[in-house]
């Protein structure tokens, strides 16, 4: 069972060591080829991977920011994820057959 963290972002990557997070890899972009039964997967993932992740029988980790519009599409440091109130959470997210 492997932990991934998928983040480009340097930012994030000094906020998981510093809140004690351990990964066995940290990737730019997630290969779902990669990902098997039991894996644990953290990032901020568009809904449909996560959901592909989820239907592979692996655990979905999503970092949650709740963040001003001021600062959508920058680079976020270490202090401005905490004062975002970064923190992790698990989601099991199941693709619907139904259309709209």
């Amino acid at each position: 069972m492997t932990i991934y963290f998928i983040t480009r972002h340097p930012g994030a990557i000094a906020w998981a060591k510093l809140q004690g997070i351990t990964v066995d890899r940290q990737l730019a972009h997630l290969d779902i080829n990669d990902i098997q039964l039991g894996d644990t997967v953290i990032g901020s993932l568009p809904v449909n991977l996560a959901s592909e992740v989820c239907s592979r029988g692996a655990n979905y980790v999503h970092m949650s920011l709740t963040m001003p519009e001021h600062w959508r599409g920058m680079e976020l440091s270490v202090e401005q994820m905490m004062e975002c109130d970064a923190r992790l959470e698990n989601y099991v997210i199941n693709r619907s057959c139904s259309s709209v």
